[in-house]
């Protein structure tokens, strides 16, 4: 069985001086005309009570282009231009469905610099790609190749912190469903990244704190130099190179496993862990942050969506640490340090892997009888889904480990 999707291959390249230049420009026009139709769409609710749509805004960049002030924008593509209007129509469209919050303006230093390309503004020619207003074809480094007979819809350029130049191809790919029979509960954790119901544990590899060493001596180095510099610009720099390493790092650990546990296995049950809560512990903010289980859930979702698994996440109020896969009896205190217990049945239990039977055995309860996940409620505000426990105990400690 098959299943069609559109699918994103990343890959780095090494754009000539003219073309990084070209795209500098396009990057800075893009955020410009980004929160230019912001500041428009604000003022005119504000003031007028009035909603302005895409469409608006795009005769708005019309007028804008023949002023005089604003004349360069006729110098780079307007593929990117009209994209960074659609991406601001669809951000509205999810704070007015209450799925995120207010669009906030693009910042020079902190937003991501990116401009994208539709089939109107590249030209995609015996395995090469040229973009609007170049004339030479991106210098891509091909690491994996791209589906038979693909052609890209959807061209993204990019350019990361460290100085790294990106682009994204979206194709059309066909993902093989190999039948699996494997059932599977995951417990996340910080000694181990991951407990298996099965009883395997996958070692955390902690990778920002193989590189804190380096981390802290290129943040010193920077924290010495003169706001605005040259040599500040070089140190900040490094640090971004340090942290893009140790992102690499994880987001490839993170990819590999959830590979194989989509392959192995056609059931898989996950727990709603609320990350930005348990951060607020500053004790263990670092490791919970390095652990990332909230990138792990996010590649899963759509892994599992592509082969045709079933992803159950169970409520994350499930005693599933202090109850006993064995006889069902539950403890009623369980300190973080105690990581193996006995029952009054008899039964010894490892923390870690009592909690992901249970969570295996919560899981196939739902599926069987439609029931034990918690009903969230949307926060207006932040667009994002919390409990009424959630909100009354989200400064008090964390949730088990």
């Amino acid at each position: 069985m098959t299943r069609a999707v559109k699918r994103a291959f990343k890959f780095r390249f090494y754009p000539t001086d003219a073309q990084a230049a070209e795209l500098a420009r396009t990057f800075g026009c893009v955020r410009l005309v980004y929160n230019m139709a912001l500041a428009a769409r604000t003022e005119a609710w504000t003031l007028r009570q009035e909603r302005v749509n895409y469409n608006a805004t795009s005769a708005m960049l019309t007028t804008w282009k023949k002023t005089d002030s604003l004349a360069f924008l006729n110098e780079v593509s307007s593929v990117p231009l009209q994209q960074t209007l659609r991406h601001l129509q669809a951000a509205f469209t999810n704070f007015f469905a209450k799925r995120a919050r207010y669009p906030s303006l693009k910042s020079k230093k902190k937003s991501r610099r990116s401009a994208e390309y539709t089939t109107s503004g590249f030209r995609w020619r015996d395995g090469q790609v040229t973009l609007a207003k170049m004339t030479e074809p991106l210098d891509i480094v091909w690491s994996r190749r791209l589906p038979e007979g693909a052609r890209p819809s959807t061209v993204t350029v990019s350019q990361d912190t460290a100085g790294r130049w990106f682009v994204s191809l979206l194709c059309d790919d066909v993902i093989e469903q190999a039948p699996a029979s494997g059932m599977v509960g995951v417990d996340a954790g910080l000694d181990s990244l991951l407990t298996l119901s099965t009883g395997e544990k996958i070692v955390n590899p902690r990778h920002e704190r193989r590189d804190r060493v380096a981390l802290a001596r290129a943040q010193r180095e920077l924290a010495r130099k003169a706001q605005g510099s040259h040599n500040r610009a070089k140190a900040r720099l490094k640090v971004a190179r340090v942290h893009a390493r140790i992102t690499d790092r994880r987001r490839d650990h993170l990819h590999k496993l959830t590979t194989r546990l989509v392959r192995e296995n056609q059931t898989i049950v996950i727990e709603d862990l609320t990350v930005r809560n348990m951060v607020r512990n500053h004790r263990l903010a670092r490791a919970i942050s390095d652990a990332a289980w909230r990138q792990f859930r996010t590649l899963l979702e759509y892994k599992a969506d592509w082969h045709g698994r079933d992803l159950v996440v169970v409520d994350r109020w499930f005693p599933s640490s202090k109850l006993c896969s064995a006889c069902g009896a539950l403890t009623e205190r369980m300190p973080l340090n105690m990581r193996s217990w006995t029952c009054r049945c008899g039964q010894t239990h490892d923390r870690d892997v009592n909690a992901a039977r249970n969570i295996l055995a919560e899981g196939l309860s739902v599926i069987a009888r439609g029931g034990g996940v918690r009903p969230q409620r949307t926060d207006v505000r932040t667009g994002r889904s919390s409990t009424k426990q959630e909100t009354q105990r989200a400064t008090a400690g964390i949730p088990r480990l």
